[in-house]
């Protein structure tokens, strides 16, 4: 697509694309990391609880922003970083309290013969949701600004 500019316009704001990259991205870089510093642990979460966090909280909150976005309101008119960071910071936080209450449930014996990934979710799920939540809602909120500009 080419602008009236000139330029080439990014591409629309396609859910199963963007959700498709939320999975892909920290599979293979977290998985590259683990198997580069010879980590199983994080080798196996980089394809579940790292990778399936972000494309669970991508499929959320960008089916979310297609919904209620395109009202205007806040997500649409305040600067672009505003949306990003508040639904980062609050990804993050229903992130933790699921990992809180996950390996909260966790009965003690069960953890030992499982290594350490009750552990692992307390980092892992608030990470890559904020990860998830801002990079999908900085993408939605460009493609959106760039489609209103072109009206």
């Amino acid at each position: 697509m080419i602008t009236a500019s000139g330029g080439a316009a990014p591409p629309r704001f396609t859910l199963w694309r963007e959700v498709l990259m939320a999975y892909l991205a920290p599979a293979l870089m977290a998985g590259a990391g683990g198997v580069a510093s010879a980590q199983p642990d994080l080798t196996i979460a980089a394809c579940t609880s790292i990778a399936g966090t972000s494309a669970v909280v991508a499929t959320l909150i960008g089916s979310w922003l297609q919904r209620r976005g395109t009202r205007g309101g806040w997500l649409t008119t305040a600067p672009r970083i505003v949306p990003t960071v508040a639904l980062a910071i609050a990804a993050a936080a229903v992130g933790a309290l699921v990992a809180w209450l996950v390996t909260g449930w966790t009965p003690g014996g069960t953890t030992g013969d499982h290594g350490s990934w009750p552990d692992r979710l307390r980092l892992d799920l608030p990470l890559s949701s904020a990860l998830a939540a801002g990079i999908i809602t900085w993408r939605w909120r460009g493609a959106h600004t760039t489609r209103r500009a072109q009206r």
